[in-house]
């Protein structure tokens, strides 16, 4: 009874840092508009420089001693600086197209994610797709097509959100390390750059920190939390919930990205982007359903596989 009670208090708790975490992220888009006087790029380099601060804090309160000397691997630090490469260039255009105007676009990137996710499961890892995850990635293939001929142009933002953020995935993956710890690494690899950047602005009389108010420099300021705090949630939640739980929780971040560039910004959702969208959501629904089936039968599998005891147990 106490173990089902504490399993449930666990599931319940993974449950709520999951939708804190993917409800900030989707919340970032009305963040950066307020400090948008900046520009995007001192925006980036505020991030940067914010986050490694935090992340040092962080570790400093979080991490076990001597936890650092794995990190320290030759190909492990390789690995951290291509994922530094990859997320600066996500965090960029997601700065860029939240003070641009392109919000929804964002929310089409991590919708198309998951899918594009799977595509390289299958053009790096070999792994082998089931006839209705081809389907999805065929669905999603056409929406890019049909909001390409919409737009003008590429959907190239949420291009860019989407195949950085499933590279760098795969980076973490390969890395297998905490949050705190990732997030400290790449950012000190970036935090020469971001300074610099910031002290040219400074010179040049182009640097607004300190010089629009306090409101303005505390909001800057504040980015190296919102940036943290997701990522510590997300990581407790996925010690505690099972990974279709998350698999789901994920769409959140989108949705609300959604939500907020259709009503609060205001952006403009003609009938083929609803077209592009809907056949986005039709895929996103069969691939989760799939999912879900699977990790089901999968479960089923390993009960029925499980020896069973005829008889009493013996007391001793």
């Amino acid at each position: 009874m106490i173990t089902e009670e504490s399993r449930d208090s666990r599931l319940r708790r993974g449950t709520f840092y999951g939708l804190g975490a993917y409800g900030l992220w989707g919340l970032f888009p009305a963040f950066w508009p307020l400090v948008g006087r900046a520009g995007s790029l001192e925006l980036l380099a505020h991030r940067v420089f914010w986050s490694f601060l935090v992340s040092v804090l962080l570790w400093l309160i979080m991490v076990p001693r001597g936890s650092l000397r794995p990190m320290l691997d030759g190909r492990k630090l390789l690995l951290l600086a291509a994922a530094a490469a990859v997320i600066s260039v996500n965090w960029g255009v997601f700065i860029w197209a939240a003070t641009h105007g392109h919000v929804v676009e964002t929310a089409l990137g991590y919708y198309i994610n998951p899918i594009l996710s799977i595509l390289f499961g299958v053009v790096l890892l070999s792994e082998r797709l089931a006839p209705i995850q081809w389907v999805c990635v065929g669905l999603a293939a056409v929406a890019v097509i049909v909001l390409g001929f919409d737009y003008g142009r590429p959907p190239w933002v949420a291009l860019v959100l989407a195949v950085s953020f499933a590279v760098y995935g795969l980076l973490k993956k390969k890395i297998n390390a905490g949050a705190v710890e990732t997030l400290t690494i790449e950012s000190a690899y970036l935090v020469p750059i971001a300074l610099g950047y910031l002290i040219f602005l400074q010179v040049t009389g182009g640097l607004t920190f300190g010089h629009l108010g306090w409101g303005h420099t505390l909001l800057l300021v504040a980015s190296g939390p919102i940036t943290a705090l997701p990522l510590l949630l997300f990581a407790a939640a996925a010690t505690r919930v099972p990974l279709s739980t998350l698999g789901l929780l994920q769409y959140l971040a989108p949705t609300l990205q959604f939500l907020l560039g259709v009503t609060y910004f205001g952006e403009l959702m003609s009938v083929g982007r609803w077209i592009g969208f809907g056949l986005v959501w039709l895929a996103l629904m069969l691939l989760t359903t799939y999912g879900l089936l699977r990790a089901r039968r999968r479960r089923r599998d390993l009960l029925a596989a499980r020896p069973t005891t005829g008889g009493a147990t013996p007391r001793r």
